[in-house]
């Protein structure tokens, strides 16, 4: 029998032992054979020499992750023993290039610009993500697209995605029919494209037993929302307080992806927008990252990226 001391370094034994040493023991759990114990910033590790081999490599990965992220989840834990691992960093497996999910018609939706894979990879690398840019970059569709892939492997148990109710000109009050009729003109890039990854009956169900919620941003006040995959689009419509409200809505094992594009504010006064200073202060905290879109991530028609382009000069 081998016996062996594991250090942390860098790394403060409460982010990755977890409270009351849950991540530790699902750790632990899957290395029947080891006889593992923390102490304080030490590991006490016996059996066999291949066994503690591979745990110390396994743990390593886990530390390595614990450094760049605000707290781990069982779910990261479960990550670490999957086929794509490497020392010290954990890469999320995507087989037949970058695949995220598969749409209703059996199209495969995966990541397609740079900026795309390096959406997908920071997401699974912190628990907010930012993902700013251009119209027809693939922000919130790479988004919804990652939400419904966490839902369909049950990371999360449910989905909320939320817009701010502002849109150019236009005012709710003037729109027929209930609240309903009045908002969901404003949420239907939301509908279009989860309706394109989830079959109709299905998103209705999940829709009705409250699994995936679409809801205006307000709506999001006072509201704790642990296990959930939660998206704000549109976010340049908002105000800092706004944003404020609904960052601190996050719970326990949440991610949270916020999509904007400041070049197209639709506030009546445009210095009401507060993504731009959200951002300055937020960039530089643990399990935060920040992903800039450009034009050459644009995938629409052609001619989008020109407009973006002739727009810029005004």
């Amino acid at each position: 029998m081998t016996e062996k001391y594991l250090s942390l370094e860098q790394v403060d034994p409460v982010d990755i032992f977890g409270v009351n040493n849950r991540i530790f023991n699902q750790f632990v759990s899957h290395f029947p054979k080891v006889k593992a114990v923390a102490r304080g910033s030490e590991i006490y590790v016996a059996g066999a020499a291949g066994d503690i081999s591979e745990f110390e490599e396994k743990f390593k990965a886990l530390s390595g992750m614990a450094a760049r992220k605000s707290h781990l989840s069982e779910y990261d834990v479960e990550s670490i023993f999957g086929d794509n691992v490497e020392t010290g960093q954990v890469e999320i497996s995507q087989t037949k290039e970058s695949i995220i999910v598969f749409s209703t018609e059996g199209r495969a939706i995966k990541a397609r610009t740079v900026n795309q894979k390096k959406m997908v990879s920071e997401y699974y690398q912190n628990d907010l993500l930012f993902a700013l840019g251009p119209a027809g970059s693939g922000k919130t569709y790479t988004a919804i697209a990652l939400a419904v892939r966490a839902l369909k492997n049950r990371e999360v148990k449910r989905l909320i995605l939320t817009r701010p109710a502002v849109e150019a000109g236009e005012r709710l009050g003037f729109l027929p029919g209930d609240l309903k009729d009045k908002l969901d003109p404003y949420l239907q890039p939301l509908y279009d494209a989860l309706g394109d990854m989830i079959p109709a009956k299905k998103l209705q169900s999940f829709m009705e037993e409250g699994v995936i919620q679409i809801a205006p941003l307000a709506y999001m006040r006072g509201r704790t929302l642990d296990r959930a995959f939660v998206i704000l689009d549109e976010a340049q419509n908002t105000s800092l307080g706004q944003l404020k409200m609904f960052l601190t809505r996050m719970g326990n094992d949440s991610k949270f992806i916020v999509t904007g594009d400041a070049t197209q504010i639709d506030l009546p006064n445009r210095n009401d927008s507060g993504l731009t200073r959200c951002i300055e202060l937020v960039r530089d905290i643990k399990g935060v990252s920040i992903v800039e879109f450009g034009k050459e991530d644009i995938v629409r028609h052609p001619l989008v990226t020109k407009i973006v382009s002739a727009f810029e000069k005004v």
